[in-house]
């Protein structure tokens, strides 16, 4: 039991499965929209176009949609085969 009485349950999931983390999703949207073919003279430019890009991000900001996909035979073994190298 955890401190607060109420029981810890640990969900663990696959390395490859990177899109069940928000934040990692969060940063990619960053990536592609402020920084991906930037160039900056500076640590202060790079903090500067950051904070830009939170500032305009979040005055349009909503959770995230979570949609169920369709997963094919093949694209379960691709997986597995992936999993096992």
């Amino acid at each position: 039991m955890a401190a607060c009485g109420r029981p810890i349950y640990f969900h663990y999931t696959p390395t490859s499965a990177s899109w069940l983390n928000q934040i990692e999703i969060w940063f990619g949207i960053l990536s592609r929209k402020a920084l991906k073919q930037a160039s900056f003279t500076s640590t202060d430019d790079l903090k500067t176009a950051i904070e830009a890009f939170i500032k305009h991000h979040n005055q349009q900001a909503q959770p995230f949609k979570w949609r169920r996909r369709e997963v094919k035979g093949s694209q379960i073994k691709n997986t597995i085969a992936n999993l096992r190298n």
